[in-house]
């Protein structure tokens, strides 16, 4: 029995060696994980090493095209748009990543209280739902409307929106690890239930939660770029991806620059975590494994409708 015990509460730690070893010879998640760490440099070095300002104005440049001192041109009010991508994305970068730890904490520990607690499984289970039944964009463009446009109020929106996702796919992990013998064996010996729940339970999701925290990572972009786009989000003259785009559409033939350079840093974003994501859930799942289209796929497909609900609604008006 003794021996029994101690190869399981070993498991967890050789499935997240195994599961690094992978992930180092899976070619997505080589290429994902390169392309990440190029944006954040970029983001991060970028602005300082520019000599113009993210906000600085000079309406005598205004919708200059791409040349030797603005790379990648100027927008209608002068200002240098590599300087205010490249900050733009360092604010998308930050609020995917924040998003992701943050509904990965709330979620985890609404899911591993209502997967170990069973009186107040139904309670929570019932909050998560009710947050499920409204739309994501929603969801997000309510929560942002009650707290005003901010980055805080930003980050918060968009944790709502994926705080009961976690929450539902931890417990379903849960419950299973819950029924584990070992883990009736500590029961039986009397070992506390909190200690039970992290030491043991949580591991065995811990592969799971993090495929699931890439995946939010790059929803969590697009929704980020949808809001404020529709002018909910980083409230202007602050530069984000978003309201680039939009200031864009008004110039999309004498100044395509202003669309298509912000339209291709949120491509190159939101596809390097996206390839993480498909590796690492293939990884934890091999019933999911497919040809590396699925999420990505379905990460731009949800941004598409965002934008095309937008337009409708502006047609309509």
């Amino acid at each position: 029995m003794t021996t029994t015990t101690t190869i399981a509460l070993r498991t967890p730690r050789n499935k997240r060696t195994s599961l690094l070893r992978a992930l180092l010879h899976d070619p997505r998640a080589l290429t994902g994980g390169s392309m990440l760490l190029l944006a954040v440099i970029a983001a991060t070095v970028g602005p300082m090493l520019s000599p113009y300002g993210a906000t600085a104005t000079d309406v005598d440049t205004g919708l200059a095209a791409p040349d030797a001192a603005h790379w990648f041109g100027t927008d209608s009010f002068g200002r240098d748009v590599l300087t205010r991508l490249l900050t733009g994305l360092g604010y998308s970068l930050v609020i995917g990543a924040s998003v992701a730890l943050a509904a990965a904490l709330l979620g985890v520990t609404i899911g591993l209280i209502a997967a170990y607690y069973s009186k107040t499984d139904t309670l929570l289970m019932r909050i998560c739902d009710g947050f499920l039944a409204f739309p994501d964009i929603l969801l997000a463009l309510a929560v942002v409307a009650a707290l005003g446009p901010s980055l805080p109020n930003l980050i918060a929106c968009i944790t709502v929106v994926f705080v009961p996702q976690m929450a539902r796919l931890v417990r379903s992990t849960a419950l299973v690890s819950k029924e584990l013998p070992y883990v009736e064996a500590l029961k039986s010996v009397g070992a506390g239930g909190p200690r039970i729940i992290i030491k043991h339970i949580l591991p065995n999701s811990a592969s799971t939660i993090l495929a699931q925290i890439s995946i939010f990572f790059a929803v969590a972009i697009v929704i980020e770029t949808a809001l404020s786009f529709l002018g909910a989000g980083i409230p202007a003259p602050t530069p984000s991806i978003g309201n680039m785009i939009a200031d864009g559409k008004l110039y999309v033939y004498s100044g395509w620059w202003m669309i298509a350079f912000p339209a291709a840093a949120l491509a190159w974003g939101v596809l390097a975590v996206t390839l993480l994501g498909d590796a690492l859930r293939d990884q934890v799942d091999p019933t999911t494994r497919t040809s590396g289209r699925g999420g990505i796929a379905a990460v731009f497909a949800a941004g598409a409708r965002l934008f095309a609900r937008n337009g409708d609604s502006r047609a309509q008006r």
